[in-house]
C-alpha cells in the first residue's frame, strides 16, 4: 500500500492561492509509484467551488471542510478542521504552503500528530525510497539537504512560494470529493472583524516581479514612482525594514528576515542599502537589479544588474520605457 500525501490548499478572496498548486507539485515529485496525492480545502460558504481546480493539478482525492466559523483563519478552528481530515485520510505526509498561514499551522499539526517537520523547502530530489528536501540557511547564503530517517514516520513539509513550478493544469482531470464535519471546538479566542491592508491586488510572495524601496525614496509619496513601475510590469510592491521603521509604508510591504521571503522573476530594489537583514528575504530572487546612488552599497554585491544614480529620475525613465515596450 502506498503512501498518502494530503496537501493542505489555501484560498484567498474566494480563489486558491498559486502556492497550493505548487505544494501539489512538491507532493508528486516526493511520491513513487503506487502513492495517492489528496488535497483539503478548509473555508467558508463556496470554498468546494474549488475542488475543480485542485482535481485539474494533479490532487487524486479532495477533502472538504466548509463551514461558516471557517470564514477567517484562526489557528484553532483550522487545527480543529485539518485534524478532522487526517483522522479520515490517515495521510503519510501533509505539504503546506510557506505562508504566514502554513509556518502557524503546519507546527501545530506536527505536534498533533508526533510528525517530524521541514520547513521552508525550495527543492525536492527522490532517488529510489529516499526523497531529499533542500532548503535556505543563514539567511540564505548556504543550503542544506534533509531527509525524514524512517520513510513510515509520518511527515510534515512546507514549500516556499515560487520555487517549485506547479504542473500544467488538465482541466479533463476528475477527482473525487469528500465532504468532512467540521467538529467545532470550544474556541479560545474568535475572530471578529478582518481588516486588510496590502500592497496590492498581487500577493507579494507569489509575485514575479517586485518593485522594493528603501529609505532612499525619502517618503511615503517617494514610493508612488514604484507603484508605477510595479502596475507597468505587473509586480507588487514591498518595502525594506528602514522604510517600514520610516514610515514611509505599512509593515505588510516589508521583505526580509522579519518580514516576508520572496522568490520572484525579477526583483527592483530602489534606494535600498542591501542590509543582510533585507537580504535574506529576497537573495534567491533569479534576478537582482539595483538603483542606488551609492556606488559602495551592499545591494550591489548580490545585483546582477546595477544602476548608480538617482531612483527618482531612474525609475521614471524605466517606467517610460517599459510603457513603450509592452505596448
Amino acid at each position: 500500500m502506498g503512501k498518502t500525501f494530503l496537501v493542505v490548499a489555501e484560498a484567498r478572496g474566494g480563489k486558491l492561492r498559486q502556492v497550493s498548486f505548487e505544494a501539489l507539485r512538491a507532493a508528486q515529485l516526493s511520491a513513487a509509484e503506487g502513492d495517492h496525492i489528496n488535497a483539503v480545502v478548509i473555508g467558508g460558504s463556496g470554498i468546494k467551488a474549488l475542488a475543480a481546480e485542485l482535481a485539474a493539478y494533479g490532487a487524486d482525492s479532495i477533502y472538504v471542510v466548509e463551514a461558516s466559523a471557517l470564514d477567517s483563519y484562526s489557528s484553532e478552528a483550522y487545527l480543529s478542521a485539518l485534524l478532522a481530515v487526517t483522522a479520515v485520510a490517515q495521510p503519510g505526509a501533509i505539504y503546506f504552503g510557506h505562508t504566514a498561514i502554513g509556518r502557524d499551522l503546519a507546527p501545530l499539526v506536527a505536534a498533533k500528530l508526533a510528525a517530524g517537520q521541514i520547513s521552508d523547502v525550495t527543492a525536492i530530489e527522490r532517488s529510489g525510497d529516499a526523497v531529499q528536501f533542500t532548503r535556505p540557511l543563514y539567511a540564505g547564503k548556504a543550503v542544506e539537504k534533509k531527509a525524514f530517517t524512517d520513510p513510515d514516520d509520518t511527515w510534515v513539509v512546507t514549500i516556499r512560494p515560487n520555487n517549485i513550478a506547479a504542473s500544467e493544469p488538465d482541466a479533463s482531470r476528475q477527482a473525487a470529493v469528500a465532504d468532512v464535519a467540521y467538529p467545532a471546538p470550544s474556541l479560545r479566542s474568535i475572530v471578529r472583524e478582518v481588516v486588510k491592508k496590502t500592497s496590492g491586488t498581487i500577493d507579494l510572495a507569489e509575485a514575479k516581479i517586485v518593485v522594493s524601496g528603501g529609505r532612499g525614496v525619502r517618503s511615503a509619496e517617494g514610493f508612488q514612482p514604484l507603484e508605477e513601475l510595479a502596475a507597468v510590469l505587473g509586480g507588487a510592491v514591498g518595502a525594506s525594514r528602514g522604510a517600514c521603521d520610516a514610515g514611509y509604508c505599512e509593515y505588510a510591504m516589508q521583505i526580509g528576515q522579519t518580514g516576508k521571503v520572496v522568490t520572484p522573476e525579477i526583483y527592483i530594489a530602489c534606494g535600498i542599502s542591501g542590509a543582510i537583514q533585507h537580504l535574506a528575504g529576497m537573495s534567491s530572487s533569479r534576478v537582482i537589479i539595483a538603483i542606488n546612488k551609492d556606488a559602495e552599497a551592499p545591494i550591489f554585491k548580490v545585483a546582477d544588474y546595477g544602476i548608480v544614480g538617482d531612483l527618482f529620475e531612474v525609475v521614471p525613465l524605466l517606467t517610460d520605457e517599459f510603457r513603450q515596450l509592452l505596448k
